[in-house]
């Protein structure tokens, strides 16, 4: 590929990329608005916000811990 059209691929990618980007922005946006509306809707219900996160993140910490087993797995196999 000559060099000219390395330069005008490259410079095609960068521009799609940073649309993408942008979009993707607009995304983000637009779902950090819905959070903070399901936020308030639960607060103004009576929903304990910082008591149900705290839940939320013990749950997910006793899910990554490694599972323990009472034997080995190597003695299965023989």
């Amino acid at each position: 590929m000559a060099k000219d059209e390395q330069v005008g691929f490259h410079k095609g990618s960068l521009a799609t990329l940073i649309k993408e980007r942008q979009e993707m922005t607009r995304i983000i946006t637009i779902v950090d608005q819905l959070i903070q509306m399901h936020i308030k809707a639960l607060k103004d219900l009576g929903v304990d916000i910082e008591k149900e996160v705290k839940e939320t993140e013990e749950l997910l910490k006793k899910a990554k811990e490694p599972k323990k087993f009472d034997e080995d797995i190597a003695d299965k196999l023989f």
